[in-house]
C-alpha cells in the first residue's frame, strides 16, 4: 500500500510515522520531492495524509485512492468535491483546545485581563477602581452556534460556570435553536454568543443578527472567519453597542495591520491559535494510523466527513 504524505510533518512526527507504519505500507513524503514530481506521486497513492491542492482532486483522481485523511478541522475549500472514497478530518482532535482558547478569551475579557496585562507592562498600579468594572462569566445566558465537537466542548467547559446554554444547529436534536429566525428571537435575551460554525456556513452571523444582539453582550468566534459579517460586527464594536469580542478567526488571515480590530480595547485577538497544543503533528499522525488500521480491517473510520455538507 502506498501512502502519500502531503503534510509538512515535524521531524518527531515523521519519525513516529515511520516507526509505526505497517511493513507493507510505503510512505512517500511530498517534502522529499521536487515540485515537478509531487502531483505524479499523489496519483500513485492509495491513502493520503494532508490538505492537497483542490485542483489535484479535480484534474484527475488517483485511480487506486481508498482513503483521504485531511489534517485540519476545516475543509471548506473542498466543498464542491464529490469523491468516491471516504474522507476524514481531525476536528475532534482540535475541539478541546479550541474550546479552552475561546473560553479563556471570554473569561479574560470579562475579568479585564488584557487591560491588566498592559498595566503590568507599564508598571502602573490602578487596583481598586478596576474592581467594580470586572464582570462574571458565571450564570451568563449563552448561545453556541454549532453543535459539533467544538461546540460540545465549549458547552462542557461552560457548565462549570453554571451558564444557561442554548445550542444552535439546523438538524441536531440536542439543539434548542434551528434557524436564523429562532436565533434572532433569542439574541435580545443573550449575554454571550460563541460561534463554532464551519466554513460552509459562510456569512451566517449576518448584519441582521449582529443588530439583534443585546446591548453590552459579547461575541466570540472560534470556527471560521467567513461565517461572520465582520464589517457589521466592527461597526457594533466601534459604536459601543455590544460589549466586546473574542476572535480566534477573522475574515482575512493574517489580519492586515490597518484593520481596526487590532486597536479596539474591547477586542481580544487570539490569532487562530485555538487548536494549538503540544505535539500537534504527532497527534495527527496518531489519527492517521488509527484510521489506517480500521481501513485495513474493514471497520468504520473515525471523524468521517461529507465534503458537500461541510461537516
Amino acid at each position: 500500500m502506498q501512502l502519500f504524505v502531503y503534510s509538512d510533518l515535524s521531524a518527531p512526527a515523521r519519525a513516529m510515522l515511520l516507526h509505526r507504519l505497517p511493513a507493507d505500507v510505503q510512505p512517500v513524503f511530498r517534502t522529499d520531492l521536487p515540485a515537478s514530481q509531487q502531483q505524479a506521486a499523489f496519483q500513485q497513492a492509495e491513502v493520503v495524509l494532508g490538505n492537497v491542492p483542490p485542483n489535484w482532486l479535480t484534474d484527475q483522481l488517483p485511480p487506486r485512492l481508498r482513503f483521504w485523511q485531511i489534517d485540519s478541522a476545516g475543509f471548506e475549500r473542498y466543498a464542491n468535491l464529490q469523491l468516491p472514497f471516504p474522507v476524514a478530518n481531525v476536528g475532534d482532535y482540535f475541539a478541546w483546545p479550541c474550546a479552552e482558547t475561546i473560553v479563556a478569551g471570554i473569561l479574560g475579557l470579562y475579568r479585564r485581563i488584557p487591560e491588566l496585562a498592559v498595566l503590568q507592562q507599564q508598571q502602573r498600579w490602578v487596583g481598586a477602581p478596576l474592581r467594580a468594572t470586572v464582570g462574571l462569566l458565571r450564570h451568563k445566558r449563552v448561545v453556541i452556534l454549532g453543535a459539533g465537537a467544538i461546540g460540545q466542548a465549549v458547552r462542557e467547559q461552560l457548565a462549570g460556570f453554571q451558564c444557561a446554554i442554548q445550542l444552535l444547529a439546523r438538524t441536531d436534536p440536542q439543539a434548542q435553536l434551528h434557524s436564523p429566525a429562532e436565533l434572532k428571537a433569542a439574541l435580545p435575551q443573550t449575554d454571550l454568543v460563541i460561534n463554532c460554525l464551519p466554513g460552509s456556513a459562510e456569512g451566517f452571523f449576518s448584519a441582521e443578527l449582529v443588530a439583534a444582539m443585546s446591548v453590552g453582550s459579547i461575541y466570540a468566534s472560534v470556527g471560521r472567519g467567513n461565517t461572520t459579517d465582520e464589517p457589521a460586527l466592527l461597526a457594533a464594536l466601534q459604536a459601543g453597542r455590544i460589549g466586546g469580542a473574542v476572535l480566534d478567526v477573522t475574515a482575512q488571515e493574517p489580519l492586515p495591520a490597518d484593520n481596526p480590530l487590532w486597536t479596539l480595547p474591547n477586542v481580544l485577538l487570539t490569532q487562530h491559535t485555538g487548536g494549538g497544543q503540544p505535539h500537534e503533528d504527532e497527534g495527527k499522525v496518531d489519527i492517521l494510523l488509527r484510521n489506517l488500521h480500521l481501513l485495513r480491517n474493514g471497520q468504520p473510520l473515525e471523524n468521517l466527513v461529507e465534503l458537500t455538507r461541510g461537516y
